[in-house]
């Protein structure tokens, strides 16, 4: 592991692979660690060539924190009245972040591949810094478009209920987030609770920051429809999302596909809003499909 500053902030960030090999930036999504991006997953795509970067977004991980606990209703009032929310950051920044890490790190150009949150700032980079994408991957985000159905209220309460503090009673903690995680998790694929349950310790024990949740939800907020942007995207781009995302709605994956010009949409049967061991092979599939079409000519 190591830290990079960068927009006058510390970025926690690991590089896997080759030094020569096809740059990859992983970004996670809201209040998730870098460690989201499972060995399991990141060491395949090492193995089909690529250097991969993952990192921890600001205000999560051991990255720089911020402070302050903006609240959702004044962000959508401020919106409403045409005036710029008070929150500490915006998807703007956090995007800027991203490509700020590949201007520290030395690469020109990288396939962005987002999750969730985390794709809606690859949106922005592919989108604001055209040059710096050579294919975006989306996996189960959206586009801000305010008709598209929203999350069920056992999923939006995943992220709107603190879970108890693990200082306090790390068992309910745990018992807790694991309930989250099979609320919005994939019904059609195994759930090992032991190894999320073990997960969850080890990324609760490396960091812990609740309210970074609630000011990147401002954040996302605050973004609002961010069509108009996804049809500047040119870099090659596959939409991966569930059928079964009750956090996430479908709806935000077909929405994304269609706003994005030339965009390949793959909807997975009966997964949720996370990434299974069982479904891996299928994600990396999804992402090499992005790269391949950015070797194509025209």
């Amino acid at each position: 592991m190591a830290q990079a500053t960068i927009n006058d902030i510390t970025l926690e960030y690991e590089v896997h692979g080759a030094a020569d090999a096809e740059p990859m930036l992983l970004i996670m999504g809201l209040g998730a660690q870098m460690t989201r991006w499972p060995p399991g997953l990141y060491e395949k795509l090492v193995a089909r060539g690529f250097r991969v970067i993952r990192f921890d977004n600001r205000d999560v991980g051991l990255s720089k924190k911020f402070s302050g606990a903006p609240k959702i209703e004044q962000v959508i009032g401020a919106i409403m009245k045409g005036e710029k929310p008070d929150i500490p950051y915006s998807l703007d920044d956090m995007a800027a972040d991203a490509v700020g890490l590949l201007d520290y790190l030395g690469i020109d150009r990288a396939h962005i591949v987002g999750a969730s949150m985390g794709g809606m700032i690859g949106q922005l980079v592919a989108a604001d810094y055209p040059e710096r994408a050579l294919s975006f991957t989306s996996i189960f985000s959206t586009t801000g478009n305010p008709a598209l159905p929203h999350a069920t209220p056992e999923a939006m309460a995943v992220i709107t209920t603190r879970a108890p503090d693990p200082n306090r009673d790390i068992d309910a903690y745990l018992d807790q987030m694991i309930r989250n995680a099979r609320t919005i998790g994939s019904p059609g694929y195994p759930f090992d609770e032991k190894l999320l349950r073990e997960r969850l310790l080890s990324d609760v024990r490396r960091a812990y920051e609740p309210l970074g949740v609630a000011r990147q939800i401002a954040a996302i907020t605050a973004s609002g429809d961010r069509r108009a942007k996804l049809a500047k995207i040119k870099a090659p781009t596959v939409v991966l999302h569930g059928d079964s995302d009750p956090l996430v709605p479908v709806e935000g994956g077909r929405d994304t596909a269609a706003s994005i010009p030339g965009a390949e949409l793959r909807i997975i049967p009966n997964m949720g809003h996370d990434l299974p061991p069982s479904l891996y092979d299928v994600v990396v599939e999804a992402i090499c499909r992005a790269a391949e079409r950015s070797r194509v000519p025209g």
